[in-house]
């Protein structure tokens, strides 16, 4: 766990299964494209389990499943990419919503004063409107999206950037996540790492896994940060 004595000088957040449910919108376009292409539609909680890793991957992953387990030929996984991401930038924040807490919490760390971004493998031709419909993006200083393969998570260079950019020594950033991608690319840059128990992975054991916590509502880090702010002494970065 997290100790008083550390102290948290910025807070970085994963978007979809932590900031946000995503997983209604995604299913919604992911089963139009399925539809269109001739193939079985899959339920949300199917889809959720295979969010976290950007468009390729869930396209793929999702043509699998509707085909019983047949790869889709890169011909097929071409045309469906490019109709999955016309589907869904039509629809990114119809159905979806803000987890519980999440704006409170936004909220209560900039007012504590604490510096807070996302960083997500969601390209950002979706991350950044997302976050605008979402409502939250005056309360995020930045999103860093890998829109290039090789910065994708469980690769630590975004929270790496992240942290350069605020100034700041990996140790001073706390990330916040629900999906193992999340908690290796932390241990990887040298960040402390939350994992939540909601989203579209097991939390409690992403905790086993070695997250530092496990938190259940956003607002939880609120505590955690006026407590380390009242009681340890702000480290040199």
């Amino acid at each position: 766990m997290i100790k008083l004595t550390d102290y948290i000088e910025a807070f970085a957040f994963d978007l979809d299964g932590t900031l946000i449910d995503t997983a209604p919108d995604l299913t919604a376009a992911s089963n139009m494209m399925l539809a269109i292409l001739g193939g079985r539609p899959l339920s949300e909680p199917r889809v959720a389990a295979l969010i976290g890793g950007g468009v390729e991957q869930l396209v793929t992953s999702v043509l699998t499943l509707s085909r019983d387990g047949a790869a889709p030929e890169p011909a097929l996984l071409e045309t469906a990419a490019a109709l999955f991401r016309d589907l869904y930038r039509q629809r990114l924040f119809e159905r979806s919503r803000l987890y519980p807490g999440v704006i409170e919490s936004l909220r209560a760390l900039q007012r504590l004063g604490a510096f807070s971004c996302c960083i997500t493998n969601k390209e950002s031709a979706f991350a950044l409107p997302l976050i605008e419909a979402a409502g939250i993006g005056d309360l995020i200083a930045f999103t860093l999206s890998a829109d290039r393969p090789a910065d994708r998570k469980p690769s630590p260079n975004m929270l790496l950037t992240a942290c350069a950019r605020i100034g700041i020594k990996p140790a001073r950033m706390l990330y916040v996540g629900d999906a193992q991608s999340d908690v290796l690319a932390a241990r990887a840059a040298g960040c402390r790492v939350v994992a939540v128990d909601y989203g579209y992975h097991n939390g409690v054991l992403l905790a086993a896994a070695g997250a530092d916590g496990l938190v259940s509502n956003l607002t939880e880090l609120i505590d955690m940060r006026a407590r380390l702010q009242a009681r340890a002494p702000r480290a040199a970065s």
